[in-house]
């Protein structure tokens, strides 16, 4: 996976210097050396902090960095996380790319701790989900895990996840979970296999099939999400994750239900980035 975020980077930094920062090489000497700070403009849970190190480091390896606050600290408007110097040429030409991370990072792990604390004495657990920024995945899940969250799965090969469209496609419950096992055994891979359910007769061909290891209750109401937790308990002891429909204020009604997981699409497809700037210091 890290060579994924290498890749990013080296692709970001392509699209925006091109052939090179004319603004900067115009009036600062290579020479010239200096200091930035990075300031916090409002409160949140500060993310990013490591990649921002990596990312100073890609660019120019004699940047030097000096962290005050690490990630996942929750963080007030004028606090100041960390100090960056070197080369003014190098500030200047990473300034951009770094705040464009940590702003969606900390935007991410601010949302990601307010789900958390709202599931606080539950036992419920949030997940995201891949409705992530094509090419910022690794990042943004990462800035889940810092804001307390937990990752569902990093992308398609990780785990078996068998949605509506696949169990449509697959021809019902039984031929989708079937095959999904089959496939596993021929190929010698171990991976979890999630199945979604969308009513009580599917959820009843899962029992009877078996062989999973989680099952997702797609857009049930809570009073149905009782009963499915409830039936699924006596069944077998299955993970269960509830999906759909699920906002922030019905968050912990389906958590009291009793389910382990509530995946959010929310945590990374629509949140506000968290303000900040690197001001010379």
């Amino acid at each position: 996976m890290d060579k994924l975020i290498d890749e990013l980077i080296r692709l970001s930094f392509a699209e925006d210097i091109g052939d090179g920062d004319h603004t900067t090489l115009c009036c600062i000497p290579d020479t010239a050396m200096g200091k930035s700070q990075l300031i916090i403009k409002e409160d949140g849970v500060i993310a990013g902090v490591e990649m921002a190190a990596r990312i100073f480091h890609d660019f120019d390896p004699d940047l030097k960095m000096t962290v005050f606050i690490p990630d996942g600290t929750e963080v007030k408007k004028g606090d100041i996380a960390f100090t960056v110097e070197g080369k003014v040429q190098s500030l200047l030409q990473t300034e951009r790319l770094m705040l464009n991370v940590m702003q969606r990072m900390s935007g991410i792990a601010t949302t990601t701790r307010k789900y958390v604390k709202a599931l606080e004495g539950t036992g419920t657990r949030v997940l995201d989900t891949r409705k992530t920024t094509p090419g910022m995945r690794m990042m943004e899940k990462e800035a889940v895990k810092i804001g307390g969250g937990v990752n569902h799965r990093i992308g398609l090969f990780d785990m078996i996840l068998l949605k509506d469209n696949h169990v449509d496609f697959a021809g019902g419950i039984k031929q989708a979970i079937t095959r999904a096992q089959d496939y596993l055994k021929a190929k010698g891979k171990n991976l979890k296999i999630e199945i979604e359910v969308r009513n009580f007769d599917e959820l009843q061909q899962v029992f009877e099939v078996g062989g999973v290891d989680r099952i997702m209750l797609d857009n049930f109401s809570i009073e149905n999400t009782k009963e499915a937790v409830r039936r699924i308990r006596e069944a077998r002891n299955y993970e269960i994750e509830s999906s759909g429909g699920i906002t922030f204020d019905t968050l912990r009604a389906y958590a009291e239900c009793g389910v382990d997981f509530i995946s959010v699409g929310a945590l990374t497809h629509s949140v506000k980035s968290l303000d900040m700037s690197l001001k010379a210091c």
